[in-house]
């Protein structure tokens, strides 16, 4: 992952703690840095259940070497292609021969640096706040008594109450830098949904079977796939004097971490994980009946248990069945029901919501957990798309306020005075343009307005980072609905001043 800063206007920019990596994870390469890791260093990898060992070397650029000449950043990678197998969590995987794990060297590494003050000498503060909070998740999951909490809550820890693309990013790297993940995927529900903080994941090899509930039904069978067989051990030293005799290092995977999802999903919907009324196949349609009237339903799910999904019933199939047999059972209307991922992003259901009407959510656990409408879908949309609207309307206002009143090549002059933009029109103007002419005291006169420059150029500062967040389709928590009325007012200004 690339570096990347991290705030969406909601937390301090200034004097940001070396703790955060930049909003990145922490690396091998970090421990070697902070000389808690030297270069040349053996790391190996024991299996628990099978006893097999598996070496590996710290690169002095502080990257993982296995005996191959393979190099990766990231542990998790190194220990997969090193085994053949996977998913693993690395940090808890490599340990230094005959020392600590790569995960008990970066707690080090990260309670260190947290009692570090952040640049610029300020205080640590709510950083300090933060590592305590994570400290304490990581001791609890570990503990198996893992904490519970809303994602709303989860982002007061980062002084945020949305999840802009920055402030994700961040959340991820810091969750991961302690060993901690959330369940289900904080970036796929909604805002008070509750998640819970997990420690790293136990390795594939070295989990208890356990019997899982089938499922049946369209898209919720359960499958169980064994484990591959390993790929045969290299012997420790062919690929370090292989490399040592080319003078060349090995190839370098690229491992970078994934960051988090910025589409929406199925679960940032607000029904999605909300619960569902249910009947079960041994219903009677006035069973059905009933509940539907009660609550307004189109449809209703049947579940013979949470994950056994045996279809559903709408007045269309209730109506059907009895139409061609007054006598008909109950299990005649049931029809055909599709139930898809929490995470699954919302584009890609869309066709199977367009043939069915609605569809059932499954949660992390892939217990039916919700579902979504074709209404549903219509409100998450529409709510979407009514600040885009309101975006347009006022950059179209400010452009014909500064087209009408000011003169061209002043407004040239102020936003491109060294010309290598070209402006030549007012059609050319960008939004930071708008607000470069209006900060301007000499233009602000011209306009004659009985208003305040500076309220007015804070406002559209205001409103440049809402358009940013649409523009870039960050607004996974609908910052555009708390800006619609900052809009409306906008935009009643300007045409009250413009006529």
């Amino acid at each position: 992952m690339t570096d990347s800063t991290v705030g969406d206007g909601e937390e301090e920019s200034a004097g940001r703690a070396v703790y955060r990596f930049e909003g990145r994870r922490v690396l091998v390469s970090d421990l070697v840095d902070a000389g808690l890791l030297a270069a040349g260093t053996d790391l190996v990898f024991r299996r628990k259940r099978s006893g097999k060992v598996y070496p590996a070397r710290v690169t002095a650029d502080g990257r993982i070497e296995l005996p191959d000449g393979q190099r990766f950043n990231s542990p998790s990678t190194a220990a997969a292609a090193a085994t053949g197998r996977g998913p693993f969590d690395g940090w808890t995987s490599w340990a230094v021969d005959g020392g600590p794990l790569l995960d008990v060297l970066r707690q080090e590494l990260l309670d260190t640096v947290a009692e570090q003050p952040p640049s610029g000498g300020l205080a640590a503060g709510g950083t300090a706040t933060r590592h305590a909070h994570l400290k304490n998740a990581r001791k609890q999951a570990d503990a198996d008594a893992p904490i519970t909490l809303t994602v709303r809550d989860l982002l007061g820890w980062w002084g945020a109450s949305r999840r802009g693309y920055l402030v994700s990013v961040q959340v991820a790297a810091e969750l991961a830098n302690h060993g901690l993940s959330t369940v289900p995927d904080f970036a796929a529900v909604g805002l008070d949904d509750r998640v819970t903080l997990t420690g790293p994941s136990v390795n594939v090899e070295d989990e208890t079977e356990t019997e899982t509930e089938g499922l049946t039904g369209p898209m919720t069978e359960l499958e169980t796939t064994a484990e591959p067989e390993a790929a045969p051990q290299q012997k420790p030293a062919t690929g370090w004097e292989e490399a040592r005799m080319t003078g060349a290092p090995g190839p370098t995977a690229s491992d970078g971490e994934d960051e988090p999802g910025q589409g929406q999903t199925v679960g940032n919907l607000p029904s999605a994980l909300k619960g569902v009324e249910s009947l079960t196949s041994s219903a009677s349609f006035e069973e059905a009946f009933t509940k539907m009237r009660l609550n307004g339903y189109s449809q209703l799910p049947v579940l013979n248990g949470p994950r056994n999904l045996q279809g559903a019933v709408t007045w269309e199939s209730i109506a059907l069945a009895r139409y061609a047999d007054g006598d008909a059972p109950f299990s005649r209307a049931i029809v055909k029901a599709h139930a898809v991922s929490y995470a699954d992003h919302l584009i890609d259901v869309l066709p199977y919501l367009a043939q069915f009407g609605f569809l059932l959510v499954k949660d992390q656990t892939n217990r039916i957990a919700g579902i979504i409408t074709v209404a549903d879908l219509a409100a998450e949309y529409g709510s979407t798309a009514r600040p885009f609207m309101l975006i347009g309307d006022l950059d179209r206002m400010l452009r014909r306020v500064i087209s009408e009143r000011l003169d061209l090549a002043e407004v040239i002059a102020l936003c491109d005075g060294d010309g290598r933009r070209a402006l030549s029109s007012f059609d050319k103007l960008s939004y930071g343009d708008y607000q470069q002419v209006l900060s301007n005291p000499k233009q602000w006169e011209k306009l004659n307005w009985r208003l305040d420059r500076k309220a007015f150029t804070d406002r559209l500062d205001e409103l440049r980072e809402v358009r940013n967040e649409l523009m870039h389709f960050n607004d996974k928590d609908k910052v555009g609905d708390a800006a619609i009325p900052m809009l409306r007012n906008m935009i009643e200004v300007l045409r009250e001043y413009t006529g």
